[in-house]
């Protein structure tokens, strides 16, 4: 049974973990390994994910099976606007993908946007990258593409999704 807890500090290794052997494998042919590296660093620092952790409009949750975490998301409430949830970061071992990991961690990331009063729920994808079908899937639609800038001559060309909970 796979369960789904809120992360802590003393979880900051296996989010990091789950990234540097996620990344690899979802953007080897979307981005360079270059910039998968430089994102990583960018993006799964500690001190990064320990700041999500103890920010109180952010949460990051850990799916797991008998002790074992296969992915996480990481989320924050009131972004873009007050409206929303955002969803900067959602993975799942790829060995385990397809066994409905990433469906059970979007379920309570609606539940948390429900209970925190947001019927709407905001992400980034690049459009690439095959989770856009998963996110699709699930009733997320298109609002806008956006192309970041984020340093060292690096740029994310983004699909901006947004799923209606109401």
């Amino acid at each position: 049974m796979i369960t789904i807890r809120a992360a802590g500090k003393a979880d900051i290794s296996k989010i990091e973990e789950i990234a540097k052997k996620t990344w690899p494998i979802a953007y080897k042919e979307v981005i360079s390994s270059e910039q998968i590296r430089y994102m990583l660093d960018l993006m799964y620092n500690k001190a990064k994910i320990e700041a999500a952790i103890q920010d109180p409009n952010q949460a990051f949750w850990l799916a797991e099976k008998q002790g074992e975490t296969l992915g996480f998301c990481g989320i924050e409430v009131h972004n873009p606007t007050s409206e929303y949830l955002r969803i900067h970061k959602l993975y799942v071992l790829p060995d385990t993908q397809g066994l409905g990991i990433g469906k059970l961690l979007v379920e309570k990331v609606m539940g948390e946007a429900q209970s925190h009063g947001l019927h709407l729920l905001h992400l980034n994808v690049n459009k690439k990258n095959k989770a856009y079908y998963f996110y699709q899937k699930l009733g997320f639609k298109i609002d806008r593409e956006e192309v970041i800038d984020i340093g060292n001559g690096f740029v994310m060309d983004d699909f901006v999704m947004v799923k209606d909970l109401s």
